[in-house]
């Protein structure tokens, strides 16, 4: 059994000479023409291809120091904001301290002008009595004077009758 080798499927010496011909006169051709442009192509899309990875490096790292310099822009921006609360913060304090403060002076000038007016009044009102009394003595002596008391002794009971009433009042 044995196969028999069809003859297009092997072929004859000269078509294997021609072919090689063709082969090499192809690759001659391809060589002095194709190849330096082929390779040159091939040289510029790697050397395209780096330069982009070189950007696309270039650009990460740039966003990287972005990304850097906004979080140090953020953490500078809540500084700034709890300083700036802080700073309310105390100003509030400082003018409600002043507020309290002032208000308590009011007060006391306040009691001070009540107190002082409480004692003019109380002035007045001792005078006022001073006054009524000395009218009083004024009036008692007057009644002793027109009464014609014929003894010592009755005048001083009787002054003595009047300042009792003047006491009871």
């Amino acid at each position: 059994m044995f196969l028999e080798v069809n003859p297009l499927v092997l072929p004859d010496i000269g078509l294997v000479v021609w072919s090689t011909i063709a082969f090499l006169i192809l690759l001659i051709v391809l060589g002095k023409f194709a190849w330096k442009p082929i390779m040159k192509g091939i040289h510029e899309r790697e050397a395209g291809i780096a330069d982009a990875i070189a950007s696309a490096e270039k650009v990460k790292a740039e966003m990287a120091q972005l990304q850097n310099e906004n979080e140090a822009l953020l953490a500078k921006a809540r500084e700034e904001r709890a300083q700036l609360l802080k700073e309310a913060r105390e100003t509030k304090d400082k003018i409600v301290n002043e507020a309290k403060e002032q208000a308590k002076a009011e007060a006391n000038k306040i009691i001070l002008e009540a107190q002082a007016a409480i004692n003019h009044q109380k002035l007045a009102a001792i005078t006022e009595v001073k006054n009524q009394v000395g009218n009083l003595v004024i009036e008692v002596s007057e009644k002793v004077l027109r009464r014609e008391l014929s003894n010592k002794s009755e005048q001083e009971a009787y002054i003595n009758n009047l300042a009792n009433e003047i006491k009871l009042n």
